[in-house]
């Protein structure tokens, strides 16, 4: 398997070992065809074992961001800079990234964060590891202790603004209360319901609640376990359950959570699976300072869709 773009946005563990066995081919030939694995993990775990040469770039998951202007701007030049420096990411059409964490549940789909990321970016190849480094773990994968020596790079690429959605944009879907736009929640139980504002504590945020009229799918649901491991749901599954749920492929379909990580993770389902979504990134962290924008906050003893 060559670099190109990849048909889904996952890369199994055996699809990676494949990938990475033919880089090394391609490398020792001569070829300029390059691998880039980069790891979404905090500093201890990637110490303590982590993909050979990956590189660590931690705040694809801890960075907050506004989706104002001035926000999208800091943050295409702060994940410009980290991709670029730290993993040597060029954007080149012969290069393909490959994120990971630890699970893809466990860590709140930090990876998809970072796919998100970058694709917002406009980096034409990127993947995440289907199952995580729990996965690759299962089957017997290799880990390395030893950070590789990265050449610094400038990312090049054009900003595809058709993945994102700014506060701007929910809150014209909330003055249209279009049926053709749909709001999505995709937050834990708790933060849904009312009683606890984000994955940070329960009091992180200063409002609790939903967006107004917005539907819920636990972003769990959108998983199956096998071995321990958490794996996306095939393609026919997630269909059904946006069908049963009322959304039709033809709506357009807005995402959120917190700050925007369990959202790229349905968003990547959900466009995979043939339905229009962006993800409102700047989430419930950035909603719910704001006084002026509306929310349900009334507490709910159960949750409903």
């Amino acid at each position: 398997m060559s670099t190109r773009a990849a048909t889904t946005p996952w890369v199994s563990v055996d699809e990676l070992r494949r990938v990475l066995e033919e880089s090394k081919k391609n490398t020792h030939h001569g070829k300029e065809e390059r691998v880039v694995l980069v790891d979404t993990r905090g500093a201890e775990a990637y110490d303590k074992g982590h993909l050979d040469g990956a590189v660590r770039i931690e705040e694809c998951f801890t960075h907050l961001a506004t989706s104002d202007p001035a926000g999208l701007a800091s943050l295409e030049a702060t994940f410009r800079d980290l991709f670029g420096r730290r993993a040597g990411i060029t954007g080149a059409a012969n290069e393909r990234v490959v994120i990971y964490e630890e699970g893809l549940t466990s860590g709140f789909a930090q990876s998809c964060r970072g796919y998100f990321l970058l694709k917002w970016l406009g980096h034409p190849n990127v993947s995440v590891l289907q199952g995580g480094l729990a996965a690759w773990r299962n089957a017997g994968g290799e880990l390395s202790q030893q950070a590789p020596q990265v050449t610094p790079a400038q990312l090049k690429t054009r900003v595809d603004a058709s993945l994102m959605a700014t506060k701007d944009d929910v809150l014209q879907a909330l003055k249209d209360k279009s049926k053709d736009t749909v709001l999505l929640d995709v937050r834990d139980q708790d933060e849904w319901i009312g009683t606890s504002s984000s994955p940070y504590g329960k009091d992180f945020c200063p409002r609790k609640g939903r967006l107004p009229g917005a539907k819920w799918l636990e972003w769990y649901k959108l998983h199956d376990r096998k071995d321990g491991v958490a794996y996306t749901k095939p393609v026919d599954e997630v269909k059904a359950t946006l069908t049963d749920m009322g959304i039709k492929p033809e709506q357009d379909v807005i995402v959120y959570c917190f700050k925007g990580s369990r959202a790229s993770n349905t968003l990547m389902q959900l466009r995979h699976a043939g339905f229009k979504a962006t993800n409102y990134f700047g989430s419930w962290n950035e909603w719910s300072r704001d006084d002026s924008l509306p929310i349900e906050s009334s507490l709910l003893s159960t949750p409903h869709a």
